[in-house]
């Protein structure tokens, strides 16, 4: 049976060299993102690797969480169509911003970067678990690192930088992809995150260059803050991806969960706040308010 593989900002970056990847490992994949140029161009690089079968490009604006449920009910109705089991789903989207941003309501770091693909996620268990054993990996990033790790609203007390606040949403993911590696125990279904390092993409060119997005007293150290930023984003995205690559095909992780694999694309203890009952918890309670998955509702 033909293995399937979607991969969430899959058109440009880390998520294209993922979606590259997938497919000379054999999958069957399909790439999301937003426009149908890009698409386009990621679909004819996929399917010069000889997939398993061609790969394909699906629209959505994953900081939308209409679109996100849209997208969902998309790829069930379709399996459920095929009768082809969804094997791995590869949560790879992330955004930074110098500015505060709202989308739908809500933060627009907090919701690109958390409730974007734990929404996803949660409307595709049903999916996932039926073709199992399949895998969620969960892009993470060393930047949970700088993360405030207070979760009772969206947004911390104090003033917005970027790439602090970057850090809190994928620490909540982190989170939220360790307690549902829990959850899902003995479903055939593993849940794991990786963990890219960096490399130079369409997030981080530019972003990284403005002092705005660190906490002031990391501007005044700003020459060596930014030349930090510069040597962490200097690799090739192919690099990167490696990592997601591991997690989704590696057999050494067979009925393995809860595992995050690192920049060097092995696996590495998590992030220590990560694993804290209280923090999972309230991410848990945020999750559900912001992003449920009964939008008529809020169920």
């Amino acid at each position: 049976m033909t293995k399937t593989a979607v991969i969430t900002a899959g058109t440009g970056g880390i998520g294209l060299e993922t979606a590259l990847g997938l497919a000379a490992a054999g999958f069957a994949v399909t790439v999301v993102g937003r426009d149908a140029g890009r698409g386009a161009a990621a679909v004819e690089r996929i399917n010069a690797t000889q997939p398993a079968r061609p790969g394909r490009f699906l629209a959505a604006d994953l900081a939308s969480l209409d679109q996100v449920r849209a997208l969902a009910d998309r790829m069930a109705d379709d399996h459920a169509t095929t009768g082809e089991p969804l094997t791995v789903l590869v949560n790879n989207v992330g955004a930074m911003f110098a500015r505060r941003q709202d989308r739908d309501g809500v933060e627009a770091s907090f919701l690109v970067n958390h409730l974007s693909p734990y929404l996803l996620t949660e409307l595709l268990l049903p999916t996932l678990t039926a073709g199992a054993p399949s895998r969620i990996v969960n892009v993470t990033s060393g930047a949970v690192a700088v993360a405030k790790r207070v979760f009772e609203e969206v947004e911390p007390p104090g003033g917005y930088y970027g790439f602090h606040w970057y850090g809190r949403a994928k620490l909540a993911n982190l989170a939220y992809t360790l307690d549902l590696a829990a959850r899902l125990e003995a479903t055939g279904v593993s849940v794991l995150a990786a963990d890219p390092g960096g490399a130079a993409t369409d997030m981080t060119d530019g972003t990284l260059t403005d002092p705005r997005i660190v906490s002031p007293s990391l501007r005044l150290l700003w020459p060596l803050v930014r030349r930090t930023f510069e040597r962490s984003t200097s690799g090739p995205a192919s690099a990167a991806a490696r990592p997601s690559i591991v997690a989704a095909t590696d057999p050494a992780l067979t009925g393995r969960t809860g595992v995050v694999i690192g920049p060097r694309a092995r696996p590495v203890a998590p992030f220590r706040a990560a694993t804290d009952p209280r923090l999972v918890q309230a991410v848990r309670r945020l999750s559900q308010a912001h992003a449920p998955t009964t939008a008529a509702t809020g169920a």
